[in-house]
């Protein structure tokens, strides 16, 4: 069972080369010590810790709540500045990043008020997470097919299907096949330290 702050062994920090050092850059940036920011972003020092070392790897909900903390976007924690923003974003320019076991390409310019990324879930992975922050979400499935929980629903998106939610509503993502899920991601980035980014694990299974 994956808790919020729980991720892939230490071993596998050396597939994080720029996210680990952006933390500790932007968090000093913010004039955060690294207690108060870990509180911010409902995370323990010690794992905060963990994450700026590239011991443990960020998933997509922590990468959402430091945003909010240090004042930025995923993008920027993923490496990008504000200063290489284009309107256009080909494709052979998306780097792959791994994080919590997800994949992300950054799917558009840094700097702007919506966020949006190509991502590849594996099936098994960060299923039990709940998932909830202001603002909206908008998934379009490319390839394979996502099991969505929406509150207290459960919907089966195919390839060409699409969601769009008010992301305070609590939600989950997960591969519904073995051969994982690949998707279109667009969030609306609201400035909130003090959202909480996830509720942790479910006790049961998803329906």
């Amino acid at each position: 069972m994956t808790t919020p702050e729980s991720g892939p062994p230490e071993g596998q920090a050396e597939t994080l080369p720029a996210v680990a050092p952006q933390l500790r850059a932007l968090r000093r940036r913010a004039s955060l010590t690294l207690e108060v920011a870990a509180r911010a972003a409902g995370l323990s020092p010690a794992h905060l810790s963990r994450l700026e070392t590239g011991q443990r790897q960020p998933s997509l909900p922590m990468l959402l709540s430091l945003a909010r903390v240090y004042g930025t976007t995923v993008s920027e924690l993923l490496g990008e500045s504000a200063a290489d923003r284009d309107a256009v974003v080909r494709s052979g320019d998306m780097e792959p990043t791994p994080a919590g076991g997800w994949t992300y390409w950054q799917a558009g310019s840094p700097g702007r008020g919506m966020q949006a990324l190509r991502v590849r879930v594996p099936h098994g992975s960060q299923g039990d997470i709940v998932r909830v922050h202001p603002g909206e979400e908008w998934l379009y499935v490319l390839k394979g097919r996502l099991r969505l929980r929406l509150g207290d629903s459960t919907h089966l998106l195919a390839p060409g299907d699409s969601a769009h939610f008010d992301s305070l509503t609590p939600h989950r993502i997960a591969a519904e096949d073995p051969d994982g899920l690949d998707l279109l991601f667009v969030h609306t980035l609201l400035q909130s330290p003090t959202a909480a980014l996830c509720l942790g694990p479910h006790t049961g299974e998803m329906p």
